[in-house]
Parts: C-alpha cells; sequence; structure tokens
C-alpha cells in the first residue's frame, strides 16, 4: 500500500497540516481517536468517508514523522 497517495497536503485547506485523501479528516485526528483507545471499526464508524487503508496510511505517515536521524554535536 502507498500511503503516499492517500496523506495529503494543501496550504489552503486545514492550515496545511496532512489530511486523507484530500477531505477535512486530519491524519492527527485518526491518531488521535487511536491513541484514545477506538478500535479501527469505531474509527470508520465515526468517520464514515475514511476506508481501513487511511487508518493504515496515517500510521506509516506518523512513523516516518517520528524516524528521523538524531545529530549528536
Amino acid at each position: 500500500m502507498d500511503w503516499k497517495k492517500r496523506i495529503t497536503t494543501n496550504p489552503k485547506q486545514c492550515g496545511g497540516r496532512p489530511c486523507i485523501r484530500g477531505m477535512r479528516i486530519r491524519v492527527v485526528d485518526v491518531l488521535d481517536l487511536l491513541a484514545a483507545g477506538l478500535s479501527r471499526e469505531q474509527i470508520l464508524e465515526e468517520l464514515s468517508d475514511l476506508e481501513e487503508a487511511d487508518i493504515e496510511a496515517a500510521l506509516r505517515y506518523a512513523s516516518r514523522r517520528v524516524d528521523h536521524p538524531i545529530l549528536a554535536a
């Protein structure tokens, strides 16, 4: 699954924050729901425009954002 096709950024939408497939559902919204303990099924019920692959894309996006090299001086 190519998560890069599902995560979009648009400076005119949601303050330029990453969103799911151009919708006004931010990646952070999906991550916050998961962190709050909702299951994937509950999230899909809550946000009916989402697909299972969107949740996976949000997780993969987040993992790439936190996996950056740290340079020690």
